[in-house]
């Protein structure tokens, strides 16, 4: 999951229980605040009553007092004015009808849905009645009971709660939206760091990246700077480690040859001159001995086409003398000759290539033996072809494509080759230059470039 979804998702969580909590605040001090009003409402009327009780006592000086009750103007619009929206007084002397006044319900809005009733009433309960004596000294005065009407307290806790819960939702909506712009916008630098981190994948190693605004962002930028910074000097010191190998495999391949051509050449050659005097002086009763001497000149020139081959392999003194077109075709005329299957080998060269460094020369002349010999070993293919050529188009390079008709499977060249490839994507980029393979229509094509401004190219 993306960073910025999983923010949002986070912050909406936030913003929807913090939501939640203010919704239920709101529910609670709604209540709270019924409840206070029915408190305060029955303090306010059962004072009205009381004035009205001792009133009505003294003018007829404390005669007749059960005639007092019940008062027949308590219920006046007076009294109504001080009791609260919602709110119901019921009063009656002991034995008396009990009359009952309310305030209107409809100014207190609508009706409340079904389901916040429901919850209301299941979350809060109902609302207990306030009882009070209207006097205290006279119990027969009569008991005032103050209650909030269960249809108005629903109108009055749906209209408050309501109002203020879209103007919540409203302002928890523009938040989030805000939030989830900047946030979008702070984590804009994750973007670039990742795009550059990709870049270092596909080894491209000169990128650096700015300053961001964000101390946090800015360290990632100065650590993944650093890291490109490290991978060119790995790079550069692989790079010439890799040259040195290559330079001492190459010198090694001249002392073995040189060993080969002087140590076993003559000793092939002493061995072929003493089986020839072997045969020539074998006497007329002993065929035998001349029979072994021929088989052994035989074997010995088995040995020496073996080792003329190997030589061939080894030695790079030819490229140095001959150049590299003349060193290529007659590698590609050496593997027509001892091509055992009928595979055919042809070598293109259109134009002239331009002079180059021994080392660059030498790399090209390894890759192609390199690609000869394994479509010779890994596959049964009728034509080889090699096509070495110097393209000035866009950037000027030498362009060298091997393909063959052997069937094989890119997938599996890997694994095949061992590690010729990764030798010959060692060389190519030491020089430079790149190395692909893919899909021919009956085979593989191998396709590398050696940049021709590179600086080890020119001689």
């Amino acid at each position: 999951m993306r960073l910025l979804t999983l923010l949002l998702i986070r912050l909406m969580a936030v913003v929807l229980l913090c939501l939640a909590a203010a919704i239920g605040c709101l529910v609670w001090d709604a209540h709270r605040s019924i409840e206070s009003d029915v408190t305060s409402t029955a303090s306010r009327v059962n004072a009205r009553l009381q004035a009205l009780y001792w009133q009505q006592l003294l003018w007829r000086n404390g005669t007749q007092r059960g005639t007092l009750m019940p008062l027949p103007d308590w219920d006046t619009v007076e009294t109504q004015s001080i009791i609260s929206p919602g709110v119901c007084v019921t009063f009656g002397l002991p034995g008396a009808d009990r009359r009952k006044l309310c305030s209107q319900v409809e100014a207190l809005g609508p009706r409340a849905p079904l389901w916040f009733a429901t919850a209301y009433l299941a979350l809060l309960g109902a609302y207990q009645p306030v009882q009070q004596p209207l006097s205290i000294h006279d119990q027969s005065a009569g008991l005032l009971v103050t209650n909030a009407d269960p249809e108005a307290a629903l109108r009055r806790a749906w209209r408050e709660i309501s109002t203020v819960v879209d103007v919540a939702i409203m302002l928890a909506a523009g938040i989030a939206v805000l939030a989830a712009l900047m946030i979008g916008h702070a984590i804009m630098p994750a973007r670039a760091i990742i795009n550059a981190l990709k870049k270092l994948e596909e080894g491209q190693l000169g990128l650096q990246l700015g300053k961001f605004k964000s101390t946090e962002f800015n360290h990632i930028a100065n650590a993944v700077n650093r890291l490109a910074a490290t991978l060119r000097q790995t790079n550069c010191e692989r790079a010439a480690l890799t040259a040195r190998l290559f330079q001492v495999q190459e010198e090694e391949r001249r002392s073995i040859a040189r060993d080969l051509h002087d140590e076993f050449g003559q000793a092939l050659t002493a061995t072929t001159a003493l089986a020839t005097i072997i045969e020539s002086s074998a006497l007329p009763h002993r065929p035998d001995i001349a029979q072994d001497a021929r088989a052994i000149a035989k074997m010995q020139e088995r040995m020496m086409g073996a080792l003329r081959t190997t030589l061939v392999r080894l030695r790079s003194q030819s490229i140095e003398e001959l150049g590299l077109e003349a060193s290529l075709r007659q590698l590609i005329t050496d593997f027509n000759a001892q091509s055992k299957t009928g595979t055919v080998f042809r070598l293109q060269m259109p134009g002239r290539l331009a002079e180059l460094q021994k080392r660059v020369a030498v790399d090209l002349y390894r890759i192609v033996q390199e690609c000869l010999t394994n479509a010779s070993k890994h596959g049964r293919p009728t034509e080889v072809s090699v096509r070495l050529e110097q393209r000035t188009t866009r950037e000027p390079h030498i362009a060298l494509t091997i393909e063959d008709d052997g069937g094989g499977d890119v997938s599996c060249v890997h694994t095949s080759f061992g590690h010729g490839i990764l030798g010959m994507r060692e060389r190519l980029a030491g020089l430079g230059g790149s190395l692909s393979i893919a899909n021919a229509p009956r085979g593989v094509r191998i396709f590398a470039t050696v940049p021709l401004g590179h600086d080890v190219v020119y001689a």
